[in-house]
């Protein structure tokens, strides 16, 4: 069985390095080699005698990761991975800098698959595989993080939009934020983080308690449950009332905004009428609103929003004083846009 070291935690390293009778200082120092440094060999770990470097990669695998394929869009600014994991499963991750914002964000799947079923989601499509290891999600953003290092950047924003529903893996999404969000690793703050999730009530009520400063999305994508239920089929389980209710309890539990993500879709759920349906569910609510026009996805037979209907229903939702912001479309063209990301038995990314 392939045993990641991107899989342990602080305090697992500490042990098995304990046990091996190593000093206290080693586990720091194999911290930081693979969260500071984000050394992608046990052999750059120079630091280390070429003994427990040669422990180390016996028993344990560094990177669980093959980059496989690759494509970049938006001017080099958009960059997409297809990423081989070592039971011969593949994700796709995704790059999007924002030089004039001075951000790097690195869009991570969390499962091979999705059991959820969104029709307007391309994962969806592909079933349910398996979850990943907190380690396979770390070792996303450490093959950007390494990438931009070379360039002199960092890793800015971790968003958990990907492939896979993160809270129906919640242990390793959590696990994964833990590492990254460690202080004496790769630093990343608590608030740069952003899961998203299609409507997961116990995962939401359960983010609620964590002691985490997490930045929550729901992707909502419908007013009513009547049309939820065709676009997002766990809202049968979860209908409208008891996903606010769950949100609600996360806001006053955390003091956070949540952010909605509405996907716009030509005569489904993009008219005047239905935007004010949306307004006055957010009336008085902690939130913002995110308006994305359909991206497209193969044998999908719908169309994304035309400007004027954007414009239109976002005007409504300004007129409510709903705070709202028409998300910019990137990486479509690479298939790297939200609801996208697919993985085919032949694939090349």
């Amino acid at each position: 069985m392939t045993v990641y070291l991107l899989d342990q935690s602080y305090a697992e390293l500490a042990a098995t390095l304990a046990a091996w009778g190593e000093p206290a200082y080693r586990a720091r120092q194999v911290w930081e080699w693979l969260y500071v440094q984000q050394a992608a060999d046990f052999q750059q770990m120079t630091t280390l005698p070429r003994p427990l470097r040669s422990r180390l990669a016996e028993t344990f695998l560094l990177d669980p990761l093959t980059a496989l394929a690759g494509q970049v869009a938006d001017d080099g600014l958009t960059e997409k991975a297809l990423l081989g994991l070592p039971d011969g499963e593949r994700i796709e991750a995704v790059l999007m800098r924002y030089p004039t914002a001075g951000r790097n964000t690195v869009c991570v799947s969390t499962q091979v698959g999705c059991a959820l079923g969104c029709v307007i989601c391309a994962t969806g499509r592909m079933g349910f595989r398996r979850h990943l290891s907190a380690g396979e999600i770390v070792a996303q953003v450490l093959y950007f993080a390494r990438r931009l290092r070379a360039q002199g950047q960092n890793v800015t924003q971790v968003v958990f939009m990907g492939m896979g529903e993160p809270l129906a893996n919640y242990e390793a999404t959590l696990a994964a934020i833990r590492r990254l969000n460690d202080p004496a690793g790769f630093n990343l703050g608590a608030r740069r983080f952003t899961i998203s999730t299609v409507g997961l009530v116990p995962g939401i009520r359960r983010l609620a308690q964590e002691d985490r400063q997490v930045n929550l999305a729901v992707s909502l994508h419908a007013p009513d449950d009547r049309l939820r239920d065709e676009l997002v089929p766990i809202n049968r389980r979860y209908p409208l009332a008891d996903l606010f209710a769950a949100v609600d309890e996360y806001s006053a539990q955390t003091g956070r905004r949540v952010t909605f993500e509405y996907t716009l879709i030509e005569e489904v759920n993009d008219s005047p009428a239905q935007a004010q349906a949306l307004a006055a569910r957010l009336q008085g609510r902690l939130v913002h609103v995110n308006l994305i026009p359909l991206n497209p996805v193969p044998g999908l037979d719908l169309r994304p929003s035309s400007a004027g209907r954007v414009r239109a229903f976002q005007r409504v939702l300004e007129e409510a004083h709903i705070p709202v912001t028409r998300r910019d479309s990137r990486g479509t063209s690479i298939q790297a846009g939200c609801g996208q990301l697919w993985v085919g038995a032949t694939d090349e990314c």
